[in-house]
């Protein structure tokens, strides 16, 4: 017997969850229009949605843009149409504002809605005989390309194909493969060229994970037991393992929240490490203290056999003011009470031990690095930073993993940039030789632009800034997709 509604909320786990949180008792009433409640945080300022797709071909420059970059940036980002008051931030439907740079110029820039049948048709995410339509999704949270394809993602659905010029061709399951929700941060095998990635879903199985070759098949699906109903958005690779990350947020259909996370420290948080050679055993389930991890830089196996992962720490107070904001009820960007900083796991896999060391006080998130060097040592991480430890306003950061240094580019109050997108040149000759692009966003004159920073000094500001024609909001991930990858 197919279950009901108030079954399937009941079952709810991980980030499919607050898709159905919401497509039930949320989306249904909000996405009419109804902003009664007032403009919630995530609709405004700096995230303020875009009402009309645009091209432009003729784009003012400030600075040169390197001849070396060749290429597209697309940015994803939840846009919700206008009037629509989605019910929390991740909800809002996909767009995606790409610019296409060639020979030292500009080519055009693009913005354009996903087009999937929960922006077209508001179809929901359950239908009415309680299954999961796995086509309805916002698309909303990052884009990459792989095996030839460009895909948007967004966790609780499938992945969705857009051409080069942005334009959406449709849902893709892997040629009817994938019979699972996908994950906005699936991982590419400089090594392999292998896409490595995994399904959650408020329905058993609640954990898949999936592995397609460089070609783009399918090869492996498998059937993961551990995780209740926390939020794991990211995960992380290195040569031979994979880390999965259980924290101590989790389902709370009790909250009322839109988002129906909250921190709860009696949920057993947990690390678990898998070999990458499914021959060689299940996943390792480590017990730590509580902890909260969003988003992850990278990971590697170092000398002594051990596991390192780089990226952001949340301590609760941290999580409850991201929550508000993604909640709607507190502007992006207020100092929390102790900050999301940076910080390294130390994973010992023969031990059975994991350990958090906190490295800087300096409020961080949206960590990128040089992707050739995905699942091994890197010396180089990226990341935006907000107010906090000392700072009023925003910018971008670079830290050298080895001396633990750091150099800032802070921008003014009332300027935001956006996850920082590493670009290697193609005649460099260190990890760190090439450029960082990032949207930013500027309230004081209501303008965005691209900018391109060497990231071997982010500190001298851009080397150009490209003017955009039209308002760029604050969104989520990116990528840079080279011509020779589509």
């Amino acid at each position: 017997m197919n279950p009901t509604r108030r079954d399937i909320l009941r079952m709810g786990s991980g980030l499919a969850a607050s898709a159905v949180a919401t497509s039930i008792t949320t989306f249904e009433a909000l996405a009419k229009g109804d902003t009664a409640a007032g403009t919630p945080s995530f609709l405004s300022g700096h995230f303020r949605p875009v009402t009309e797709e645009t091209t432009a071909l003729t784009l003012p420059v400030r600075g040169a843009i390197p001849t070396a970059l060749s290429g597209r940036y697309f940015r994803n980002g939840h846009n919700p149409k206008e009037g629509m008051n989605p019910g929390a931030w991740f909800y809002g439907s996909g767009m995606i504002h790409g610019l296409r740079l060639k020979g030292g110029r500009a080519e055009w820039y693009r913005n354009r809605w996903v087009k999937t049948p929960a922006l077209t048709e508001g179809r929901a995410l359950f239908t009415e005989h309680g299954s999961i339509d796995l086509t309805a999704s916002a698309a909303g949270t990052s884009v990459i390309a792989h095996a030839g394809r460009i895909l948007a993602l967004q966790e609780v659905n499938l992945t969705f194909e857009v051409t080069p010029e942005l334009e959406t061709l449709g849902a893709y399951d892997f040629d009817g493969a994938l019979k699972t929700m996908m994950t906005a941060h699936p991982k590419i095998c400089p090594r392999t060229g292998e896409l490595l990635f995994f399904g959650n879903s408020p329905l058993a199985p609640h954990l898949t994970y999936h592995v397609a070759d460089a070609q783009g098949r399918l090869v492996h699906s498998e059937v993961l037991d551990g995780p209740g109903g926390s939020i794991i958005h990211d995960f992380a690779i290195t040569e031979n393992y994979v880390v999965w990350f259980d924290p101590s947020v989790a389902l709370d259909l009790g909250s009322g929240l839109p988002f129906p996370y909250t921190w709860q420290d009696g949920y057993l948080a947990r690390i678990g490490v898998m070999p990458r050679d499914r021959s060689k055993g299940g996943v390792l389930w480590i017990e730590v203290a509580p902890y909260y991890a969003l988003h992850f830089a990278n990971a590697w196996e170092n000398a002594e056999g051990r596991i390192v992962v780089e990226g952001p720490y949340f301590n609760r107070s941290a999580w409850d003011r991201a929550a508000d904001f993604i909640n709607g009820t507190a502007p992006h960007g207020a100092p929390p009470a102790d900050g999301c900083v940076r910080g390294q796991w130390h994973i010992d896999p023969t031990a059975g031990t994991a350990k958090i060391a906190l490295l800087d006080d300096l409020t961080v998130e949206f960590p990128t690095i040089n992707l050739s060097f995905t699942g091994r040592e890197s010396r180089y991480a990226y990341a935006c930073f907000f107010p906090g430890a000392g700072l009023r306003g925003c910018g971008v950061a670079k830290y050298d993993l080895r001396s633990g240094a750091r150099q800032l580019l802070p921008l003014p109050e009332g300027v935001m940039a956006g996850e920082p997108c590493f670009v290697p040149d193609p005649k460099g000759t260190a990890e760190d030789h090439g450029w960082l692009l990032t949207y930013v966003t500027d309230l004081r004159r209501d303008e965005a632009e691209l900018w391109i920073l060497d990231a071997t000094r982010i500190e001298a500001g851009p080397v150009a800034a490209i003017e955009l024609p039209v308002w760029v909001p604050a969104g989520v991930h990116g990528s840079w997709i080279d011509d020779l990858a589509i």
